[in-house]
């Protein structure tokens, strides 16, 4: 099994009128920008139409005649334009810059807003990689369509309409002709849109599972070089990559042949009116000046058409990109707020979990007619084996996930009906593996609570035993992390990881299996931190460490998603069952290891 095998949506068939629609509305916030864009366009390709009619008046009316006021004249309003049409390329190519910098602002900061309100589900059956491609380069490419993009449509539309309007000037007859070329033209953009927006779609799925895999490949660099991943990793990168060479072969071949299509079609009309501009010349019909400016019109009005090969490659490529970020967008939360739901303030109270069932979405049930009711301020420990359903249990609480069935209740209220955000901001969680964001230990520490004081953290990082570790380094608080806080030890972002949780003064506190991978010496400090954090809230540990299970009110093991035994650490010595059976096997060897400093800790089993 790969590490990227995860396959998103496939879009298929023509884009609709409604994605071009919403791809469009990205650039409407801006329409000051957008009318200022749109506008030194336009006056940028009249002044090109309008400079080739000059160059027949120049022929005409001043070379050919030989009448060099007329030619003085023309040269000198050729030259005020070749001013103002320098002011308006600069003008819609800063404005462009700028709308292209707004709207790339605006679709990150949607998705970024999306990504925080979807359910925890989502993430975990969506790779990082796969998310990340849409909000860096596929919005990228949005924003460049929607600019550069609307900048070539818009030129080509007002070269046809402007080249055809002096066609007109010069010979309607000879322009009606021309004219029957565009809808062949058309026809055959619109053929070679479809086929390269098919190769297209296929190109950014399959980047997306490339991004992927550099994302599972960096992040798990450890794992992959102490099992000796690599070379079967590349094996499957390659893969990947080749997959992404024939599709982007097969686009590049469509666009390729695309231009020689639409030259030969230009070809043609050029030569139609070489020979019957001449026959008309030479009965006076047409002049030498305007023959030439119908070969420069014809040029004028094809030069689009021939550039869509370029611009359909890339139109095409943002048009699958959009949809990839629509398709983002359009996901909805598997957890939402009921339109009852009321702040209760607070979470001190009874919690009951009664009869719940459920099931993740592989289909395994994992808890089964499950019931518990803990009272408030109390504090149980959750033990078991791997897979019984304990995360399980602490993950439905935080309402990451709802049950199948059953309810579940704070307060004798069903928690369906708190807020989300009221409830989650009232339960404080440390993890095994704790997570630090990028920045000092300081910023980390606050993230409980965004207003927390210096002098608050501060308190709270003595509170949890992390302050004297802190205070010994380099800049103290202010010292970085690094990413994911791979600058500390393991022990130390627990320490942090925990007087975060101390400053968000949490009503439930949740420990899950914090103190497995840290030593002796830092699971005290840690001990200490939770002591105080426990005082007067509802507590619910999983952990192995005897330390930590034993002091707490009422010890739950459960296994294949049930309940198979309860009560105090001693009570259940006594009873002589599972738990007993546990202790014996795993937990005296902790008390071992204190006494023995060539011990090794204890495997963890959850």
């Amino acid at each position: 099994m790969t590490l990227y095998e995860f396959e998103e949506e496939e879009f298929k068939g023509r884009v609709s009128n409604q994605a071009i629609s919403r791809i469009l509305a990205q650039a409407f916030p801006h329409w000051p920008w957008l009318l200022g864009f749109i506008l030194a366009i336009a006056l940028v390709s009249i002044l090109d139409a309008y400079f080739t009619f000059l160059g027949k008046r120049i022929i005409d009316e001043g070379i050919i005649p030989g009448d060099r006021n007329a030619l003085t004249n023309i040269v000198i309003l050729y030259g005020i334009l070749l001013v103002v049409q320098a002011f308006g390329v600069f003008s819609f190519i800063y404005l462009a810059g700028v709308l292209g910098e707004r709207i790339h602002y605006d679709l990150r900061r949607k998705l970024f807003d999306h990504l925080q309100n979807l359910s925890l589900a989502y993430f975990n059956r969506t790779p990082v990689g796969w998310i990340m491609a849409r909000v860096t380069s596929d919005t990228e490419r949005v924003a460049e369509l929607v600019t550069w993009g609307l900048l070539d449509v818009t030129w080509a539309v007002l070269n046809i309409v402007t080249a055809a309007y002096f066609m007109f000037i010069i010979n309607a007859q000879l322009a009606l002709i021309i004219l029957t070329i565009i809808p062949l033209l058309v026809i055959v953009a619109i053929y070679f849109r479809n086929k390269i927006l098919l190769e297209y779609r296929n190109v950014r799925k399959i980047n997306s599972r490339i991004t992927a895999a550099f994302n599972e490949n960096i992040t798990g660099v450890k794992v992959v070089k102490a099992l000796g991943r690599e070379n079967a990793n590349m094996q499957e990168f390659s893969r990947t990559t080749s997959q992404m060479y024939r599709a982007s072969y097969r686009a590049a071949w469509l666009s390729a042949l695309f231009l020689p299509t639409v030259q030969l079609i230009s070809s043609f009309a050029l030569g139609f009116i070489v020979w019957y501009g001449g026959l008309q010349a030479q009965i006076g019909i047409m002049t030498i000046g305007g023959i030439q400016a119908f070969i420069s019109y014809i040029t004028f009005m094809m030069w689009p058409v021939q550039d869509l090969a370029h611009v359909f490659a890339e139109m095409q490529h943002a048009m699958a990109s959009a949809e990839r970020i629509f398709s983002l967008l359009d996901t909805k939360p598997d957890i939402v707020d009921r339109p009852d739901s009321i702040d209760p303030g607070t979470l001190r109270s009874e919690i009951e979990f009664d009869r719940v069932d459920f099931t993740y979405e592989d289909g395994e049930p994992v808890l089964s007619d499950f019931s518990l009711k803990i009272k408030p301020g109390e504090t149980i420990a959750l033990v078991g084996p791997t897979g019984g359903g304990k995360t399980t249990i602490i993950n439905l609480l935080c309402r990451f996930f709802e049950p199948k069935s059953g309810v579940i209740r704070i307060g004798g209220r069903d928690y369906t009906k708190i807020p989300l955000h009221s409830l989650q901001s009232h339960i404080g969680i440390v993890l095994q593996s704790p997570h630090l964001f990028s920045g000092t230990i300081r910023e980390n520490i606050r993230y409980g609570r965004l207003n927390a004081t210096d002098e608050e953290i501060e308190q709270a990082a003595r509170l949890a035993g992390a302050h004297e570790f802190i205070k010994n380094m380099d800049l103290g608080y202010d010292e970085e992390v690094g990413e994911g806080g791979n600058l500390l030890s393991v022990g130390q972002k627990q320490l942090v990881s925990l007087t975060r949780a101390i400053l968000s003064e949490p009503d439930i506190f949740i420990m899950d299996e914090a103190t497995s991978s840290v030593d002796t010496l830092t699971e005290s400090l840690i001990q200490k931190g939770m002591h105080t954090l426990m005082e007067g809230r509802t507590s619910i540990i999983i952990a192995h460490r005897l330390s930590t299970i034993k002091r707490s009110d009422r010890i739950l093991l459960i296994k294949n998603g049930n309940i198979v035994e309860m009560g105090t650490h001693t009570e259940l010595l006594k009873a002589r069952g599972q738990y007993y059976h546990l202790y014996t096997h795993q937990f005296r060897r902790e008390l071992e290891a204190e006494y023995d400093p060539f011990s090794y800790p204890n495997t963890q089993t959850n």
